[in-house]
């Protein structure tokens, strides 16, 4: 099936142009479909592995239905870890850059929590953090969830596997009885059929087979080695070739 350019998904002028200047050249299978399910209101559950373009087939409908005049939190992105908070931070705001008043804010630990306090003071419309951060700002008052349309749980296996369950649970109480929620995770044991259940309101499926997920131009190719020695021989590798 022949996928559509972005100019047929009816994006914005402002994404559109941040998409060129990123280099993006046509959506993935998994932008191709769930862009247009976010932005007509869908509960998304997705089966996605890691270099589908997941990032982008949130984010870009969350940075569109952004209303840059209300600065109350819109949207909530739900991550396992903070090196993929950060991530999707970057990838929003690079996003996000030709469409003014639109405040991005990464939460979670590890960084000093009274400048993440001064940050939501000034008025943040999408939050993307680690669930324990998170639920850190509600108890503090800090962090208000009453307004947000949009909750995004982000390697929702992975959250799962970390222990974040409760901590998912309780987030999602804080939130409004009519909202959207998309799940995206690589596996969908159990435990995630069941937050889907309780909170998403008959989601569209969207499962990305193995295939799509390579490039066909790409060879590919892994070395098997255990844990402890991951670094030294990434460095050997990068150092032959």
């Amino acid at each position: 099936m022949e996928i559509p350019s972005f100019s047929e998904l009816q994006l914005s002028p402002g994404i559109m142009k941040a998409i060129r200047d990123i280099g993006y050249e046509e959506p993935t299978p998994i932008q191709q479909q769930v862009i247009p399910l976010i932005l007509t209101g869908k509960d998304v559950a997705g089966q996605a592995y890691t270099g589908t373009g997941k990032t982008a087939a949130f984010g870009i409908p969350a940075i569109e239905l952004c209303q840059p005049t209300n600065k109350n939190v819109q949207t909530l992105v739900l991550c396992p870890s903070r090196e993929l908070a950060v991530q999707v931070g970057a990838e929003l705001n690079k996003l996000s850059m030709h469409k003014k008043g639109i405040s991005i804010l990464p939460v979670y630990g590890g960084q000093p929590i009274e400048r993440q306090i001064k940050a939501l003071s000034r008025g943040v419309q999408i939050i993307i953090g680690t669930p324990g951060r998170v639920i850190d700002h509600i108890k503090r008052g800090t962090l208000r969830l009453d307004t947000v349309s949009l909750v995004v749980l982000d390697e929702a296996d992975q959250m799962l596997d970390m222990g974040f369950r409760d901590d998912i649970e309780e987030i999602l109480s804080h939130t409004p009885a009519e909202h959207q929620t998309v799940i995206l995770s690589a596996t969908f044991p159990p435990e995630i059929l069941d937050i889907s259940r309780r909170f998403q309101k008959d989601p569209i499926d969207v499962k990305m087979v193995h295939q799509e997920l390579t490039v066909p131009q790409i060879e590919q190719y892994y070395i098997e080695v255990r844990e402890p020695a991951k670094a030294d021989t990434l460095i050997r590798v990068l150092e032959f070739y």
